[in-house]
């Protein structure tokens, strides 16, 4: 038989996500140029890794042992403001017991850190959503 008559062979294009991250603005009214741009979490750093650097310097800031303007790049304005209000807070500095993550879609993972403050055993929560590149602290709170 002539390739002419054969069937044509149909290609299927490999599927996108349908799920997708839509950036915290927190209410802000931005401009569409203004947006921040999802990003994958395969183009992003190593989220344990982040993880466990940005946690225990957030425990190191709320100890007074480290200046908040570290992690200025890595929280949205509306966290960086509550993380200088509680700069200070706890009167010692918390060890990292252990790290739950999850990554409910591409681009975003919530993470409950268990800290220990002397006997007293608490966690820390912490969401972060990979836009513009970089690992974005969107929620973070210890409870």
């Amino acid at each position: 038989m002539l390739d002419l008559f054969a069937p044509p062979v149909r290609t299927i294009a490999p599927q996108r996500a349908k799920l997708y991250l839509v950036p915290s603005t927190f209410g802000e009214d931005l401009e569409s140029d203004e947006m921040p741009i999802p990003t994958s979490a395969s183009e992003l750093p190593d989220l344990h890794a982040w993880t466990m650097k940005f946690a225990v310097s957030v425990v190191e800031i709320w100890a007074g042992r480290r200046q908040p303007a570290q992690l200025i790049r890595s929280c949205h304005r509306v966290i960086y403001m509550e993380l200088l209000r509680k700069t200070g807070s706890q009167n010692e500095i918390g060890k990292i017991r252990s790290i739950h993550q999850s990554e409910p879609l591409d681009g975003i993972c919530e993470s409950t850190i268990t800290v220990r403050y002397g006997k007293r055993l608490r966690a820390m929560v912490i969401r972060l959503e990979g836009v513009d590149g970089h690992w974005l602290c969107t929620a973070l709170r210890l409870i």
